[in-house]
């Protein structure tokens, strides 16, 4: 249960669903610190887990944030980019609002984090980048204009930064997981039609839980992964096949 053996670890949009499960599972993996970031406030029982109130798109509280985490522990080896919002609208009615709002959270908030402890990882030269995307920045979807474009552009630029930090030997990692249909706060809102017809789509037959995305980032952050940079791991029970 050491797979994470005192590492210090920044999960983002934690309080609740996968990031959640993730700072969980990081935690019973053995990391020295696992710092749960979102919005609002939540409570975990494990001792090397600590909450704080982050809004990923304000630079100047992630700054911050970074230099508190810096001036405890001196790095931060995995990096966690979870926290995201959805605002559904077909594209003839969706408004600037509800554009600009998804792009700011799940595109900006990405970039603004990952900006903020790349530096750090350079100077170590290690660390691991873990950024959620989904099959809709894949392969679109009805009513995500806005989701689908934020979930494609941090694939894209998981994809610079796998090349950019891994510059002069750095062992720096940058990887995405695509979830398909996880059962999640996100999914406990859609109708019974909903689900059964996300079910036919999936060959495995049932929707992922939060648990299966929280080990493939458990890979992803150990060293086991420690050759595997740039990639896009679809989670999808088989859904893209």
């Amino acid at each position: 249960m050491d797979r994470l053996k005192d590492k210090i670890v920044l999960v983002t949009g934690s309080a609740r669903g996968i990031g959640r499960a993730i700072v969980e599972k990081f935690a019973k993996e053995g990391a020295l610190m696992v710092f749960s970031c979102d919005m609002g406030p939540a409570e975990f029982e494990q001792a090397n887990v600590r909450h704080e109130i982050l809004n990923v798109t304000d630079r100047e509280c992630i700054k911050e944030l970074v230099k508190k985490i810096t001036d405890e522990y001196g790095r931060i080896d995995v990096l966690v980019n979870n926290a995201g919002i959805t605002k559904d609208n077909f594209l003839r009615r969706m408004t600037e609002d509800e554009w600009d709002a998804v792009i700011n959270v799940n595109l900006k908030g990405v970039f603004n984090m990952t900006q903020a402890v790349a530096p750090l990882m350079t100077k170590h030269k290690y660390g691991s980048i873990i950024t959620l995307s989904s099959v809709v920045g894949l392969y679109g979807n009805i009513c995500q204009t806005n989701y689908a474009a934020t979930k494609g552009g941090v694939i894209s630029m998981t994809k610079c930064w796998a090349k950019e930090l891994a510059r002069k030997g750095a062992q720096i990692r940058a990887n995405c997981i695509a979830p398909g249909f996880i059962s999640s706060p996100m999914t406990d809102v859609l109708s019974e039609k909903t689900i059964e017809g996300m079910l036919e789509r999936t060959p495995l037959g049932r929707l992922g839980t939060v648990d299966d995305i929280a080990n493939a980032a458990l890979f992803l952050a150990s060293d086991e992964s420690s050759y595997i940079t740039g990639q896009v791991i679809e989670v999808t029970g088989g859904m893209t096949l």
